[in-house]
């Protein structure tokens, strides 16, 4: 299993979850038929815009999705840039990862 930092972690103007790893790159995550996308020009994978799930579902289920089918565990830094992400859920964000 590979471990990669998490380097950025944005709300879009479309309201979508971005992370952005530091090295990785999942080009063919869509075959995972999860939910989960690459986003080529940002280099991110990244959530549709949240309906059922809360950014904080999502946030999980894209790292679980790149750890189960990608073997890369996705890791927050303390070099993790947060854009447009609500101190509550960068707090639930951060509580949760360390909780795994």
């Amino acid at each position: 299993m590979n471990i990669d930092s998490i380097t950025r972690i944005e709300i879009d103007e479309q309201e979508r979850l971005h992370i952005k790893p530091e090295f990785e790159k999942f080009t063919l995550i869509y075959r995972t038929a999860t939910g989960v996308h690459w986003d080529d020009k940002k280099l991110t994978l990244y959530s549709p815009k949240p309906r059922d799930w809360s950014y904080l579902d999502w946030f999980q289920h894209i790292t679980g999705v790149a750890e189960t089918e990608c073997s890369v565990k996705l890791e927050l830094t303390d070099e993790t840039k947060w854009i447009n992400i609500p101190t509550e859920l960068k707090n639930e964000i951060t509580k949760a990862q360390h909780d795994i």
